[in-house]
């Protein structure tokens, strides 16, 4: 009987640990552990687990930005194109304001062969 005693002293006096005055005199600091560098470190598995993770969203980013890359490029080309399609109107217009109509339409023509031809 007197060892069942014992045995459930035993903890709570674990439990309650009285610490004395710290020896510096700084009782309102925590008091310090050991210093162990590799505490905190993963395992393998989740090192490599969290290696795929990274990459997965690094890839989805650079999905979604070379598609933002190639609408904004889109968008440039058809501006590019819209601006040649209208000085050339315009050369051709200048050019009807001074030579004759089916003049002008003949060296269209000419023209849009040269460009066939060259590309």
């Amino acid at each position: 009987m007197s060892a069942d005693v014992q045995t459930q002293v035993a903890p709570a006096a674990q439990a309650a640990v009285v610490k004395g005055m710290r020896v510096n005199g700084k009782q309102w600091h925590a008091s310090k552990t050991a210093f162990r560098p590799r505490s905190g470190q993963d395992t393998y598995a989740q090192r490599t687990s969290k290696r795929t993770a990274l990459a997965a969203t690094k890839a989805k980013e650079k999905e979604l930005k070379d598609e933002k890359e190639a609408n904004r490029q889109r968008r440039i080309e058809s501006i590019r194109t819209k601006r040649a399609a209208k000085e050339e109107r315009e050369r051709y217009q200048k050019m009807e304001e001074k030579m004759h109509k089916k003049r002008v339409e003949r060296l269209k023509r000419r023209e849009k062969r040269n460009k066939m031809i060259k590309s």
